[in-house]
């Protein structure tokens, strides 16, 4: 898909990977709105770039059908989806104080997971309707992040681990579904990234995650990861897969 000139979406964008992935689009010539749930910090993000920045809670579908209605009327039919809004989940399934707390853990499970679903299906739904850009028939793309904690299992991690799971499990099964009507589904599960949710780990723990086990040996930069979504994009055989961006790095069990 060739993006200059295409009317993307990036949710989460107010910083980290949605704001690198965003900033990466951009200069790909694409058309971005970011959206974020900090209004005040995703404008500011967005005005660096030129684009559009809209407060939105990716889990109220009214606001999600509101500010794609807006990035529609400003830069044309949505063809490009980077879902990257989420929270972190650190919670034990059964800890010192006895089972999870069940709002904690579906709060995580509403915003990584029915939030990444909401954005992406209603968006497919948008693309489905538009005429093709390719011969190929390509309409649009969808790219979903995931984790590769989904695939480590690390204690302590289990709503992060389940809503993670869930969007990579997702991945196959949409692009299947969206297959015939030429829109394609991707998952990036990122490993240990330099984002705000990184500047909360103690650094000793970093130093242990750090033990000459991956390469390069440190963290990734979130430039890197809106790379790697600019190039799923412009690759039209990468379809119903999710790619590792880890370092080859495997984690322990917590």
């Amino acid at each position: 898909m060739d993006i200059e000139g295409l009317s993307a979406i990036v949710t989460g964008a107010g910083s980290g990977l949605g704001l690198a992935t965003a900033q990466a689009l951009s200069k790909a010539g694409a058309r971005v709105t970011l959206l974020d749930l900090d209004e005040v910090r995703v404008k500011n993000a967005a005005a660096e770039i030129g684009a559009l920045g809209v407060g939105c809670d990716v889990i109220n579908s009214s606001a999600v059908e509101a500010a794609l209605d807006l990035a529609e009327d400003r830069s044309g039919p949505i063809r490009i989806v980077v879902n990257c809004a989420g929270i972190p989940g650190g919670m034990r399934l059964v800890g010192r104080d006895g089972p999870v707390d069940m709002e904690a853990f579906a709060r995580v499970i509403n915003v990584n997971l029915m939030g990444t679903v909401s954005v992406m299906t209603k968006c497919a739904a948008r693309m489905m309707q538009q005429e093709p850009l390719n011969q190929d028939g390509e309409r649009g793309i969808i790219i979903n992040t995931g984790s590769i904690t989904s695939i480590e299992g690390q204690i302590g991690q289990g709503a992060y681990v389940a809503s993670k799971g869930a969007i990579a499990s997702l991945t196959l099964q949409a692009a299947r579904e969206f297959m015939p009507r030429g829109v394609r589904v991707m998952t990036i599960a990122p490993g240990l990234f330099r984002t705000p949710i990184a500047d909360h780990i103690p650094q000793e723990v970093i130093d242990g995650m750090l033990d000459g086990r991956m390469f390069p040996n440190r963290f990734g930069e979130p430039a890197e990861f809106g790379r790697l979504a600019v190039n799923i994009i412009q690759n039209p055989m990468l379809n119903g897969e999710t790619i590792r961006l880890d370092a080859g790095v495997r984690l322990q069990a917590g």
